[in-house]
């Protein structure tokens, strides 16, 4: 099995677990995994799907269970904290934290990668310093972020840039965005990925109440559609994005940043039709 610190969901991680013993064994059943946790079969077949969260009294039985001490077991609990927080700001607190936990001598350029992903003010951040032609004055730039943010995250989110190479110091002393992409993959980065999406679909949420409708664009439509539609109007959401970024490219005069979340998903399936 991969190393806990490879894991950014904990539910994977112990599904995981779950795997290998089945693996291991044909007898062995979520009504064994349940009653090493002390709970019923369907509690663990919720978790194990995504569906629950692991009770407070059972973390020493899990940390048993999987054979964690030290530094890995108070990282696969910071890993359920991280899931269950509802706070954007505090879940970056928690990943943070976690991401110092993980082997950096081994996997110093990821573990900083996944920060960027933690924290959505940073690619807010480097997007300013497009507009403030490169002037990075963490008090100014946090006065402009919204919602607020930290000046002393701001200072966080702008050493982290630069250690990425996402921006570049000009002779002059000012922050220059460069045309770097992020490399980390695997699963860790997926599930960093999806952290900020969430944050991101969070942020658009609340924009209903901090925006007035003339700075601001949300609505939605719920649709019937078959397969063939489904693929299509996928597609059509998919070109829609790739246009946007190309006339955002021609944009020269920028006053402002904005975010752009698109999301198109299941609310209900015909009868028969598994999800």
């Amino acid at each position: 099995m991969k190393p806990v610190f490879e894991y950014l969901d904990y539910r994977a991680y112990l599904k995981d677990a779950y795997e290998e013993r089945k693996a291991e064994s044909s007898f062995y059943s979520y009504r064994l995994m349940a009653e090493s946790f002390g709970l019923f079969p369907s509690n663990i077949f919720r978790i194990l799907h995504g569906d629950g969260h692991l009770p407070a009294r059972c973390h020493s039985r899990a940390l048993e269970f999987l054979g964690l001490t030290g530094r890995s077991a108070e990282y696969f609990l910071l890993l359920i904290s991280y899931a269950r927080e509802r706070s954007s700001k505090a879940r970056g607190e928690i990943l943070e934290k976690a991401m110092t936990l993980r082997d950096v001598a081994r996997h110093p350029l990821e573990a900083r990668e996944l920060e960027y992903f933690s924290r959505w003010w940073t690619s807010v951040l480097r997007a300013l310093l497009e507009m403030t032609g490169g002037r990075a004055v963490p008090a100014e730039l946090a006065a402009l972020v919204v919602p607020a943010v930290k000046e002393s995250d701001v200072v966080a989110s702008l050493s982290l840039l630069s250690e990425l190479g996402l921006v570049k110091k000009a002779s002059s002393g000012r922050l220059l965005p460069a045309q770097v992409h992020l490399t980390a993959g695997g699963p860790a980065k997926a599930h960093a990925v999806r952290a900020f999406q969430r944050q991101i679909l969070t942020l658009a949420s609340e924009a209903l109440e901090r925006f007035p409708p003339d700075e601001r664009d949300l609505s939605t439509l719920t649709l019937s559609v078959d397969e063939p539609t489904f693929r299509e109007v996928r597609e059509l959401v998919r070109e829609c994005r790739r246009q946007i970024q190309k006339r955002v490219e021609d944009c020269r005069e920028a006053d402002r940043v904005m975010h752009l979340a698109m999301a198109f998903f299941p609310a209900a399936f015909a009868p028969g039709r598994k999800a």
